[in-house]
Order: C-alpha cells, then sequence, then structure tokens
C-alpha cells in the first residue's frame, strides 16, 4: 500500500487530520491497533473551542454539532457556599465554548469518513514505524495474521500517549516535562439532568468537584478523590452524598441523582514532549501532551495540533514550501504551554493539594474572591477558557 500521510490512530485527532487533509487534496490511510467500537467506547469530555467547532465546520462534520451541542456563554464558580459566574461572552467579546461529547465528535468524524470512501485500517497490530528519519518511511503492522507494509511521505502519531508513535522517538531526541498530581477525579455518568445550564467548578475544603453534562438529559459529574482510591469503594448513594456536600445549598438542592452508567477514577497529569517533528514523523495530541481535565483543553488542544499541520502539510504539497512543516513543533508548542499553564493554574486553584494547609486555603479563597471581582483577572480567565487563537 502506499499513501501521501499515513496517520496512526483514529481518535479524534487523528479522523480530524484526515479529513482536513482530504479537504486539501492529500491522500491519507489512518491505521488504529483497536476497533471501531472500542475507540467509540472510550468516555471523554466534550467541551468544546470555538477554534475546534471552526475547523469541524471546515470539515463538513458539524451539522449534529450545532444541532445537538449545548453553546455556553459562562461558567460557575463555587467557594464559601456560593455561586459566582464567569461571562465568557461578555469578556471575551462574544465568543462561547459548546458542550458536545467526545464520543459524539468521533462518531461523527468517523461516519464522515466512511461516507467518502477513506481508508481505515482497524485492529492493525504491532504497527511499527521505519526510516521516517529519511525520505522513504513505512508503517508496518499485522493485519488478520498478514504482516502489511504502508509506504508514505509523512507520518502523523495521532495514537495517544501510550501509542507507538512517541515510543518511536530514538530516547536523546525528545525531551519529556511531567507532572502528576497528588489526586484524581472519581467521575460518574448519569441519565439525569444538569443541576445548572452551565458547568459549576467548585473549591470546597472537602476537595474540588464538577458539575457538567453531555445534554439535558444525561450528566457527568466528578469529585476529587485519592489517588489510590478504588471505584468499589464508592456506591452511587455514596458518591451523590459527597458531591452534594462540596456544591452551595441551592445547587445540593437541585441536584438531581440516578444510577451511574459508568464510574471510573482518572489521575491527572501535565506532560509535554519536545519537538514535535522528527525528519517526517510529527506528533499531535496526547501523543505528544496531556493536560488535567480541569481546563478543558486536552481534546481542543489536539484538533489545533492537526489544524497547525494540516495547514503545513497543504503548504507543502500546494505550494512546494516548507515553512509551515519546519515551523511545526515551535509553533503548536507556543500554544500547547499555554494551554499547559491554564490547566495547571485552574488545578492548583480549584483543587485540595495535601501540602495545602490552612494558609495555603486562605490563599486560594482570596485569589478565587480576586478573580470573581476583578474584570482584568475574570478576562484572564475567560480568554483562556474559550481557547486562545491559533497563530499562523
Amino acid at each position: 500500500m502506499r499513501t501521501q500521510v499515513a496517520i496512526i490512530g483514529a481518535g479524534p485527532s487523528g479522523l480530524l487530520l484526515g479529513a482536513l487533509l482530504h479537504k486539501a487534496g492529500i491522500a491519507n490511510v489512518i491505521v488504529e491497533q483497536r476497533s471501531a467500537e472500542y475507540v467509540l467506547g472510550r468516555i471523554r469530555a466534550g467541551v468544546l473551542e470555538q477554534g475546534t467547532v471552526g475547523l469541524l465546520d471546515q470539515v463538513g462534520v458539524s451539522t449534529r454539532l450545532h444541532r445537538e451541542g449545548l453553546v455556553h456563554g459562562g461558567v460557575e464558580l463555587c467557594f464559601g457556599g456560593a455561586r459566582h459566574r464567569i461571562d465568557l461572552h461578555a469578556l471575551t467579546g462574544g465568543k462561547t465554548v459548546t458542550v458536545y461529547g467526545q464520543t459524539e465528535v468521533t462518531r461523527d468524524l468517523m461516519e464522515a469518513r466512511a461516507a467518502t470512501g477513506l481508508a481505515t485500517i482497524y485492529e492493525a497490530e504491532g504497527a511499527s514505524l521505519h526510516d521516517f528519519d529519511g525520505s522513504h518511511p513505512q508503517v508496518r503492522f499485522n493485519k488478520d495474521g498478514v504482516t502489511q507494509t504502508l509506504d508514505c511521505e509523512f507520518i502523523a502519531g495521532c495514537d495517544g500517549y501510550h501509542g507507538v508513535s512517541r515510543q518511536s522517538v530514538p530516547a536523546g531526541a525528545l525531551q519529556t516535562f511531567e507532572r502528576i498530581y497528588p489526586f484524581g477525579w472519581l467521575g460518574v455518568l448519569s441519565e439525569t439532568p444538569p443541576v445548572s445550564h452551565e458547568l459549576i467548578y467548585s473549591n470546597h475544603e472537602r476537595g474540588f468537584a464538577l458539575c457538567s453534562m453531555r445534554s439535558m438529559t444525561r450528566s457527568r459529574h466528578y469529585v476529587q478523590c485519592a489517588l489510590d482510591d478504588k471505584v468499589e469503594r464508592w456506591s452511587d448513594d455514596t458518591f451523590w452524598d459527597e458531591l452534594r456536600r462540596r456544591l452551595d445549598p441551592v445547587a445540593a438542592e437541585a441536584l438531581v441523582t440516578g444510577p451511574s452508567i459508568e464510574k471510573s477514577i482518572a489521575p491527572l497529569r501535565s506532560f509535554v514532549a519536545e519537538p514535535l517533528r522528527f525528519g517526517r514523523l510529527f506528533l499531535a495530541g496526547d501523543a505528544a501532551h496531556i493536560v488535567p481535565p480541569t481546563g478543558a483543553k486536552g481534546l481542543n488542544l489536539a484538533a489545533a495540533d492537526v489544524g497547525y499541520l494540516a495547514r503545513a502539510l497543504a503548504e507543502h504539497y500546494a505550494e512546494k514550501s516548507d515553512a509551515g512543516i519546519d515551523h511545526y513543533s515551535q509553533r503548536a508548542l507556543r500554544r500547547i504551554w499555554r494551554a499547559e499553564r491554564f490547566s495547571w493554574w485552574l488545578t492548583s486553584l480549584m483543587h485540595k493539594f495535601p501540602e495545602t494547609g490552612a494558609f495555603g486555603q486562605r490563599m486560594q479563597a482570596a485569589e478565587l474572591d480576586y478573580l470573581v471581582h476583578s474584570t482584568a483577572a475574570a478576562t484572564a480567565m475567560a480568554e483562556n477558557y474559550v481557547g486562545l487563537p491559533m497563530e499562523w
């Protein structure tokens, strides 16, 4: 087999890159180690920046998003027993975010790709990347017991944190930066209406809590928990009782409970790999970086990465210029580190850390008080939350 760009990973970043390249007339094949059903079964967040929605608009896969997505013009910060609204729309000159599940984004991209007849090879086992430091890269994998080779001109590694792409880079060529946070998030998905029409981020002496949603009938809630905690320790009733304790009285009273559809504990991590280009191999999305979910930046950063990469490759093929390719890593990393900073800041502001103590809690309270009463501070948060612009 032969193509222009081999994309490793059929998650939302790989699928979006494939759609952007197809629109630019660039042939591409996606290689995915899991089944399509497994990919769609992943439960992930779904707060989309306007820039991400714009990319989905660009490739024509946003019809259902605009019909079913929930447009939010603000977020609520809860502390000291009361809620305070950050008006994203007013503070950013009209920008908003859209709540639309990552699973649904993946489904829309997957169906659009199938409709165009573009090649996606699922259940490709044992993928390995070769000669990406030369002029004839290859991807080798096993499919149905047969070893196959995909010849290509470029490889895009969109296969996540544990994928083969970053692992294929020689150790000496890669620098990584990482912080592991000393707690996790216990998340519950339920067929219940949301507590509020916008997300509630709660700073409480018992720990952080987040009230989110997937639709007007499906909610996603989180509470901060110990890093070594176990899902089995949390019955549904125990979770709902703990969530109520961490909310203001009005939200606690309005909370509608019900059986959990899905319950899991996720650790929090900040991670960045540098650089993002190695000859004809490029890293994008979770293969290149991880952010704590507090700032809702994971999917949005991945979309920005492939937006930069697609434009760079289109420039290479249409204009015979490698300027975009040469600057891909620098451009993407500048935006990545800004998002990492915001996610770290919001995580530090809203969570209870083991070392915080009484002084640290007072400092958090003072900063939150300043944030909701200062237009400048609220504007800085709003600008980051709705998403910094992609700079070319």
